[in-house]
């Protein structure tokens, strides 16, 4: 027997997000109060009422749900076959669980956080904005190297949020004045938003023969193989979006409470992957991130050629752990999927890009996970995903939007493209939902 999966309704209050910052910036081999495993700080468990949606504590639930007819793995069953119904349950036990089986099983083992951490700031003014290009140090057992920050603040003002780009283009220069689709730096600082740019090649370069070389070479003997459950490239690309923000969070210029984390194509599963782990991101953006992103393992090709957990492993095999290319063939005895990766992210805002002709992607195969997502986010009283009764295929170029989750289909094939943006910048992101 499985649980059939339904939208909910949820009323939005606000809460004040306060500001908070510090100068000075060196982090040591014994991470800061509150911080958890290798990427980030934990969010303090709330206690809330439960949601009337799920089963009783302590009664055994069902072992699957039934998400567009295919049976998937329950995120709301403990290990111990029991039900989660209430936020100390998921925060206490189950999300802890999950994030074991995302390591075990998919994403890798992180790198561990640095034996020491510096970073050296270079600061000019150009016009209406401040830039900062920074050299974050990192030192692990193996070694000593560095990787490139870019901030981007307008001037005068406290930005009212900063996106975080994992960029695997390396399109992003040191000039405030360019612009791109992909990176419309201008406008987004003439928004009154600020922009931070990680390049994933200065973490973990995408190449087969290479990965390793800049960061993940700090922490393994180069002379020795991964282990077979060690994080690959991707890993350490949200690995790096953690480090980015360890010196984010000290910046003076931004609101370290407002920071978004945000990723294209690999990069949004990068994005994700950062976000479900390290809940210091206010918000987490995941554009046309298809399979071992958005996508439903489950979905195989969605029946329309998409990209499936042996493809990509496959075409990129220095992209995840050996673990998780044993599932090639048998996503179905994957231990999780992807609308509880999306999950881990609650209660902070979730934001989902599809496009209508990525067909690779797989769009309904992210919309189904994203649908699906909103029984965790349920718990906390959030679980409006902003489309009421609107199943596949929703409208285009339209957004939708509930108390802490976004969505959009965007017209067109595979991108990251200035309609994505527009409804990024004027989708309120930063606005932070109470929890009922």
């Amino acid at each position: 027997m499985s649980t059939p999966i339904s939208p909910r309704s949820r009323r939005r209050v606000l809460l004040p997000v306060a500001r908070t910052a510090t100068s000075l910036f060196v982090v040591g081999a014994v991470a800061a109060a509150g911080c958890v495993g290798a990427v980030g700080a934990t969010a303090t468990p709330v206690a809330h009422a439960a949601s009337t949606s799920v089963p009783a504590a302590g009664l055994s639930v069902a072992a699957t749900v039934t998400i567009d007819g295919t049976q998937y793995p329950n995120p709301l069953r403990l290990l111990d076959g029991t039900g989660v119904t209430d936020v100390a349950r998921w925060e206490g036990t189950r999300r802890a669980e999950l994030l074991t089986a995302f390591r075990e099983n998919v994403y890798g083992q992180p790198l561990p956080r640095p034996t020491k951490q510096t970073a050296d700031v270079q600061t000019t003014e150009d016009g209406d904005v401040v830039s900062k290009k920074v050299t974050i140090g990192i030192t692990g057992p193996e070694g000593t190297g560095s990787f490139p920050l870019r901030l981007f603040v307008p001037k005068g003002q406290t930005p009212r949020g900063t996106f975080l780009m994992i960029d695997h283009r390396g399109s992003v220069s040191d000039d405030p004045g360019q612009s791109s689709d992909y990176a419309p730096v201008s406008t987004i600082t003439k928004a009154g938003y600020a922009f931070a740019q990680i390049d994933a090649n200065d973490i973990a370069p995408d190449d087969s023969g290479s990965y390793r070389s800049k960061m993940i070479n700090l922490f393994h003997p180069s002379g020795s193989d991964l282990p077979d459950d060690a994080g690959r490239a991707v890993a350490a690309w949200a690995w790096g979006a953690s480090r980015a923000m360890d010196y984010l969070q000290t910046d003076k210029d931004i609101d370290p409470s407002k920071i978004a984390v945000i990723g294209h194509s690999r990069s949004g599963k990068a994005a994700l992957w950062a976000g479900a782990q390290d809940p210091r991101f206010a918000a987490v953006i995941s554009n046309n991130s298809g399979s071992t992103g958005a996508k439903l393992a489950r979905r195989g090709d969605g029946g329309v050629g998409a990209e499936t957990v042996s493809r990509v492993n496959s075409s990129f095999p220095y992209w995840f752990p050996k673990t998780y290319q044993a599932y090639g063939d048998k996503v179905d005895e994957l231990p999780v999927d992807q609308h509880e990766l999306m999950g881990l992210v609650a209660p902070r805002r979730l934001v989902i890009a599809s496009a209508s002709d990525d067909s690779n992607a797989d769009p309904e195969g992210e919309f189904l996970a994203y649908e699906a997502a909103s029984e965790i986010y349920d718990l906390y009283g959030l679980g409006d995903n902003g489309l009421g009764t609107t199943g596949w295929k929703p409208a285009t170029d339209t957004a939708f939007s509930g108390p802490a989750m976004s969505y959009h289909l965007r017209s067109g094939g595979h991108g990251l493209k200035a309609a994505d943006w527009n409804i990024y910048l004027k989708g309120d992101l930063f606005t932070q939902a109470s929890p009922r």
